[in-house]
């Protein structure tokens, strides 16, 4: 009985908290331009204008190469579409150059949140390294990687990040590739074994838990914090413009992308779904997944299933 209660309690406050979230946010101003030039349904642009809501006019923005600096917040001519200093830096070097740039307002007595948004491919591959120095030097910065599971500034190409069977420009389905042969990168999971103050998950389909996050990285005082945000791309995923939430939401519900934040290394889940459904119906709402047949769903549920048992032995 009582975890009957309990679980009608989860339902009715998913239902309706990110009512009063969603107003606070609206009140809050906006510093991302309504003019960038970012695709349709685009869930990176989501996750931008929402940090950059909650973290307000005293940051300092750096975007590597990938959607949103090549397309998004850029902006035409010698413009850019921020409303706060923001730097286009190197991949391989985005997180040592924000360490300095803290490191330089700590010594003039100023606070300022100086938040990195990089695309996946660039965070899980060429700038890696980098970020994982950061890491182990305890630089006060925040790192937040928006996930759309791929290079998708270039064509579309598979990153480190791009799911297993996952269809791409490079990973083309035919007779002899099934899509990328290989399972994706778990940087969220590496990061968090690095034992920094903060590691989370988060999707834009649940922006109470997101915005939850980010207060949390901007309380961070002695050390990194890292957000992987799950931002689903219509152009690269092959999906309609107007489901961009619904996928995100369906990669929740089935574990697929499970939400849970880490303090020093130390996991907690911030969602549960209690009511779990097949990894199939997030696969066939996306069409990188179209060629699957029966048996590599099944493969891939078994995969997803791995993934989370594993994470949960972790959790607390």
């Amino acid at each position: 009985m009582g975890e009957t209660i309990e679980k009608l309690k989860w339902l009715l406050t998913d239902k309706y908290s990110n009512k009063r979230v969603e107003e606070e946010i609206r009140d809050k101003e906006d510093l991302l331009s309504s003019g960038i030039s970012t695709c349709l349904g685009c869930g990176s642009e989501i996750g931008l204008r929402i940090a950059l809501k909650v973290l307000g006019r005293n940051t300092i923005l750096a975007i590597p190469p990938g959607c949103m600096g090549g397309v998004g917040v850029v902006g035409y001519g010698t413009t850019t579409g921020t409303e706060v200093p923001v730097f286009f830096p190197l991949l391989d070097n985005i997180a040592s150059m924000l360490s300095g740039i803290k490191r330089y307002y700590r010594r003039l007595g100023r606070k300022v949140h100086v938040l990195a948004y990089a695309g996946d491919g660039g965070t899980a591959d060429v700038g890696f390294q980098c970020l994982s120095g950061a890491a182990e030097r305890d630089e006060n910065i925040i790192y937040i990687c928006y996930d759309n599971e791929g290079y998708m500034n270039t064509g579309i190409q598979r990153s480190g990040t791009t799911p297993y069977k996952a269809w791409t420009t490079t990973t083309p389905v035919g007779e002899a590739r099934r899509g990328k042969p290989q399972v994706n990168k778990n940087m969220p999971l590496i990061m968090a074994m690095h034992e920094i103050p903060y590691t989370a998950t988060a999707s834009i389909a649940y922006i109470e838990d997101y915005v939850s996050k980010l207060k949390k990285a901007a309380e961070v005082e002695d050390g990194l914090a890292y957000i992987h945000l799950f931002s689903p791309c219509p152009t690269g995923w092959r999906f309609s413009t107007d489901k961009t939430i619904e996928v995100a939401r369906l990669a929740v519900e089935t574990n697929f992308f499970p939400l849970w934040e880490a303090r020093y290394g130390e996991i907690r889940f911030t969602k549960k779904i209690w009511f779990k459904k097949p990894v199939k119906e997030y696969l066939k709402a996306v069409g990188k997944y179209s060629h699957l047949t029966d048996e590599e769903i099944n493969e891939i549920q078994k995969l997803v299933d791995d993934r989370y048992r594993m994470l949960k032995s972790l959790a607390r």
